[in-house]
């Protein structure tokens, strides 16, 4: 999937059955929106009006590719920017249903994170503004058991860079239970 790849919403908006609607793909792994705990959003154009959520988002082979799921709106109505989960990530949930009767997530305990500020990088002697603050903690979570700590910048996530806090707390989900991860962290300037 590509932005500005056209798409077709399908579903019951105002109980009008049978709807579909056109538009193009705007952006794609859209986070930080505040809908849920794990957001990695297909975003388009195509009218998902309230009735449209649990619709189809599907190419124009009519392949689907997501599950409409929410709109931005001010005012209740279509205001041109819907959500749509990928259709990977339905199948992911609807696999660990089936197979452990729950959706089963990487987990580190507790974490805060916040948006890094070119003053705070400065503060914490980080060389650039690049990457993600520890801003609190639990004692009892395991990243706290690990070494992390308040203060910390995170740069990278077993070995992606990390910019924002919506992705890693993707990549903290979408890592194996009891596995093993790597973050490289900024403490003190090292």
């Amino acid at each position: 999937l590509k932005v500005a790849q056209w798409v077709l919403a399908i579903g019951n908006p105002f109980q009008l059955n049978e709807t579909v609607t056109l538009g193009i793909v705007s952006a794609l792994g859209r986070t930080s929106l505040g809908i849920s705990g794990y957001e990695d959003f297909i975003q388009t154009d195509a009218a998902i009006n309230p009735g449209n959520s649990g619709g189809a988002l599907v190419n124009t082979r009519g392949e689907l590719i997501g599950i409409n799921t929410a709109i931005f709106s001010q005012s209740g109505g279509y205001q041109g920017i819907g959500f749509a989960i990928p259709s990977n990530l339905a199948r992911r949930v609807v696999n660990d249903f089936l197979k452990y009767g729950e959706v089963r997530r990487g987990d580190i305990g507790y974490v805060e994170f916040a948006p890094l500020t070119t003053q705070a990088a400065e503060e914490l002697g980080a060389p650039s503004a690049r990457g993600v603050l520890v801003q609190r903690m639990r004692r009892d979570a395991a990243a706290f058991s690990a070494g992390l700590r308040p203060g910390d910048i995170i740069v990278a996530f077993n070995g992606n860079a990390v910019t924002d806090s919506g992705p890693l707390q993707r990549m903290i989900q979408d890592s194996t239970i009891g596995g093993t991860a790597t973050l490289d962290v900024i403490r003190d300037g090292r």
